[in-house]
C-alpha cells in the first residue's frame, strides 16, 4: 500500500515520472508484440495497472494538509492527463488493437467488452478523423485538460467568509457560533465557504440579510477566475462535437450513457416536471404564507427556502435539528451502517490500527466477506473539515480493484466528507440530512470496494455516469426506516434509544417540500444541458436564468453560481444523471420493500447482480436481471409523496 503519511512534492514527481515511462515502455512492448491477446493485451493490462495506481498519490490535491503538497498534486494531474491523451491519439496502438480484433479473436464477454471499449475510446479520440482535425481534436482535448483542473483547483483552494455579528447569529445554537473561527473585530465570527458552516446558517439564522449575504457570497465562490474557463470550456466541448460532425456536446457525451442521447434526457424530465411542478407549487404557497407570518412582505427567494422548511419541519411536524443531531453520535451512526450494511450484503468491517494517510482524521477500514473471512478491500474515512480540503462530500477509487495479470489487486477507496468537528466537551453529532451524506458515500465505497471486474476499465464506479450514483441513492433510503434507525440512534449522553414519536415525526417529514428539492435537481440539470446540448455557445447568465425558472423561486442576481458548480467539470452534459439514478435506485429499492428492508437474501443477490459486475455488463440489463423486468419511475413517484392511492 501506498504510503501516504510520507509523501512530499517531490515523491510525487518522482512517483508520476516512474508511472509514465514505465507505462510508455509497455504500450511500446504492446505495439510491437505478436497480434495475440496475451502478448498484446497483456503489456497493457500491466499499464491499465499502473495508472489505477497512481490515482492514489494524486487524490491527495483533495485530501492532503500541506498546500505544497496539493499545489504538486494538482500540477501532477494535469501532466498525466495530458500523458494519458497522448496515449488516445496514438497511431501505433489504434492499429495494433484494429488488427488484434480483426485476427478471429475467441474471447469470454469481460475481454470481449473491454476490446470495444478500448477501441470506441479510440474512435472518440479521433482516429477515424482526417490528420488535420485530429490534431486539433488533441490539442483542444489538451486544453479541457488543463481548464478542468484549474477549475476545480481554483474551488478547493478559495477562501472567503461572513463576517457578523451576535446578533446576526440568532437563532443559532450557542455550541455552532463557539465553533465558528473568531473575526478581528472583537465579539466577532467568520462564517466560511465550507458545508459545516453554511448549511446551519442558511438553515436557522432568523436574519434574512445575513441569510442572503452568505448565499451570494457562496454563490461567488471562485467567480471571478472560473467564469472565463467555464466560457473557454463551454465552447471547446462544442467545439470537439463539431469535429464528430455531432450538433452538440451532449450528443457526444452521452454516447457513453445509458440514456444515449439528450432527446432521452428530455423526454425523461417531460416525465416527471409536470407532477413535480404541481406539488412543488403546493409547497411554496404553504413556505410564501409562512414567510408573510414573520412579517415579511416579499416573495420567497432562494435564501429562504433551507430556512422556512427547518421551521415548518419543527413546527409541523415537532422535527428540531438539533434536537434530532443528539441522537445521531457520529461514531454510532458509523457502528450503525457497518452493522446494517454488514448483515445485509454479508460483509465485516475492522479498523486497521496504525495505518499510514494523509492526516489524523483520515483512518483506514478493512472490508471482508463475512462467509470467507477473506478481505476484499480496504476504504479511508476523512471526515472533517479542515483548511484546504475537499469541502463537500465524495468518495474515490484511489486503486481499482482488478487483475493485471498476476493476481487480484484489492479495491482501495477514499471518502471524504466535512462533519462538526468533535469538541472537548461533544462528539460530532449529525443531522438527519447528514446521515443522508454519510450512507450516500458509503454506497459509492461500496460499489467500488465490491467490484469483481479484472480490468479497471470496468472496476468500481466504471460504469455508465448517469447510473453511477444509483447505488448511493439506494442507501439513502435505509436512513428512514425506524427499524434501521433503531438500531444506532442514541442519545449521545444519555445512551437512551430516539424516541419513536421523534423517529415518527422525522419519517412523517420526509414528503415535506419533495417537489422543491426534486425541481431543484431538474435546475442543475437544465443549466448543465443548457450549456452542452445547444449547436452554438450560450450566453451563461441567459442559460443560468432560464434554468433557474424551472425551480419557481426567484434567480439570485448578481452572482456567478456556474462559476463555483464543479460538476460542469466531471458531470458535464450528465448532471441529469443524478436525478435518472435516484429513480433507478428508488426502483431497485423496492425490491428490498417487497422483500423486507433488510433481507439478506436480497442484500446477497443486489451485492452479487448489481455491486460486483460494476460496467462489465451495460446498467440496463444489471437493473432488468436484479429487478426480473424492465425499470419505470413508479417507485421514484411515489417517495415523493405523487401517485399514492
Amino acid at each position: 500500500m501506498f504510503d501516504y503519511s510520507s509523501v512530499t512534492p517531490e515523491s510525487l514527481r518522482a512517483e508520476v515520472t516512474r508511472t509514465i515511462e514505465a507505462s510508455d515502455a509497455l504500450i511500446d512492448e504492446a505495439v510491437a508484440a505478436p497480434r495475440t491477446w496475451r502478448d498484446t493485451m497483456g503489456p497493457l493490462r500491466k499499464a491499465a495497472s499502473l495508472g489505477t495506481k497512481i490515482q492514489g498519490p494524486l487524490f491527495l490535491a483533495h485530501a492532503h494538509p500541506d498546500p505544497a503538497v496539493r499545489a504538486v498534486c494538482w500540477e501532477l494531474d494535469e501532466e498525466f492527463s495530458k500523458w494519458a491523451i497522448g496515449v488516445g491519439f496514438r497511431r501505433d496502438l489504434y492499429h495494433a488493437l484494429k488488427e488484434l480484433d480483426a485476427s478471429g479473436l475467441h474471447l469470454d464477454a469481460e475481454d470481449r467488452r473491454l476490446l470495444e471499449f478500448e477501441l470506441r475510446d479510440l474512435r472518440r479520440d479521433g482516429h477515424e478523423l482526417e490528420d488535420t482535425a485530429r490534431a486539433e481534436l488533441r490539442e483542444l482535448k489538451e486544453r479541457l485538460s488543463e481548464l478542468d483542473i484549474k477549475f476545480k483547483g481554483n474551488l478547493a483552494e478559495f477562501q472567503d467568509w461572513l463576517v457578523v455579528t451576535p446578533d446576526d447569529l440568532a437563532g443559532l445554537p450557542q455550541h455552532f457560533i463557539d465553533g465558528l473561527a473568531p473575526g478581528e473585530e472583537p465579539g466577532t465570527r467568520k462564517i466560511s465557504m465550507d458545508y459545516p458552516d453554511v448549511f446551519p446558517v442558511l438553515d436557522q439564522a432568523t436574519s434574512r440579510e445575513v441569510r442572503e449575504a452568505l448565499l451570494r457570497k457562496f454563490y461567488n465562490r471562485a467567480g471571478e477566475e472560473n467564469r472565463p474557463l467555464l466560457e473557454e470550456a463551454v465552447g471547446i466541448r462544442l467545439r470537439m462535437a463539431e469535429l464528430f460532425d455531432l450538433p452538440t456536446w451532449a450528443h457526444y457525451r452521452l454516447e457513453e450513457r445509458m440514456a444515449g442521447r439528450p432527446e432521452a434526457v428530455f423526454e425523461f424530465w417531460d416525465g416527471l416536471i409536470p407532477a413535480l411542478t404541481e406539488k412543488a407549487r403546493d409547497e411554496l404557497a404553504a413556505m410564501q404564507d409562512l414567510l408573510t407570518e414573520l412579517g415579511h412582505d416579499d416573495v420567497v427567494r432562494r435564501w429562504d427556502v433551507r430556512f422556512l422548511d427547518n421551521l415548518q419541519r419543527k413546527n409541523d411536524y415537532g422535527v428540531d435539528q438539533d434536537q434530532v443531531s443528539e441522537y445521531f453520535e457520529l461514531d454510532a451512526v458509523l457502528f450503525g451502517m457497518f452493522e446494517l450494511t454488514g448483515s445485509v450484503f454479508g460483509l465485516s468491517y475492522a479498523l486497521v490500527p496504525d495505518a499510514p494517510s494523509w492526516h489524523d482524521d483520515a483512518v483506514l477500514y478493512s472490508v471482508s466477506d463475512r462467509e470467507t473471512g477473506e478481505i476484499i478491500g480496504h476504504f479511508y474515512a476523512d471526515l472533517f473539515p479542515r483548511e484546504g480540503k475537499y469541502g463537500h462530500a465524495a468518495a474515490w477509487p484511489i486503486l481499482a480493484g482488478h487483475d493485471p495479470g498476476s493476481g487480484w489487486v484489492k479495491p482501495l477507496t477514499a471518502f471524504l466528507c466535512n462533519f462538526p468537528k468533535p469538541t472537548a466537551d461533544r462528539p460530532s453529532l449529525l443531522k438527519h440530512s447528514d446521515v443522508e451524506t454519510l450512507f450516500h458515500e458509503f454506497g459509492h465505497v461500496l460499489h467500488m470496494t465490491l467490484t469483481r471486474s479484472r480490468h479497471p476499465r470496468f472496476s468500481g464506479a466504471s460504469t455508465e455516469w448517469d447510473f453511477v450514483e444509483a447505488p448511493s441513492q439506494i442507501m439513502e433510503h435505509w436512513t428512514w426506516q425506524p427499524e434501521v434507525l433503531a438500531r444506532f440512534a442514541r442519545h449521545y449522553r444519555t445512551r437512551e434509544p430516539i424516541p419513536t414519536e421523534l423517529v415518527e415525526q422525522l419519517v412523517a417529514a420526509r414528503d415535506l417540500n419533495v417537489g422543491i428539492t426534486a425541481l431543484r435537481q431538474v435546475t442543475y440539470g437544465k443549466l448543465d444541458m443548457g450549456l452542452h446540448a445547444v449547436n452554438a455557445v450560450p450566453d451563461i447568465t441567459r442559460v443560468e436564468a432560464e434554468a433557474e425558472a424551472y425551480s419557481l423561486v426567484p434567480a439570485v442576481d448578481d452572482v456567478q453560481f456556474s462559476s463555483s458548480f464543479g460538476h460542469l467539470f466531471g458531470y458535464d452534459a450528465s448532471y441529469y444523471g443524478y436525478m435518472w439514478a435516484e429513480v433507478f435506485g428508488d426502483d431497485m429499492f423496492s425490491v428490498f420493500e417487497e422483500k423486507g428492508l433488510t433481507n439478506p437474501e436480497v442484500g446477497l443477490r443486489y451485492r452479487r447482480e448489481v455491486l460486483e459486475p460494476n460496467g462489465t455488463k451495460d446498467a440496463a440489463d444489471l437493473l432488468r436481471t436484479f429487478l426480473g423486468r424492465e425499470p419505470n419511475n413508479e417507485a421514484f413517484l411515489a417517495h415523493k409523496g405523487i401517485g399514492r392511492t
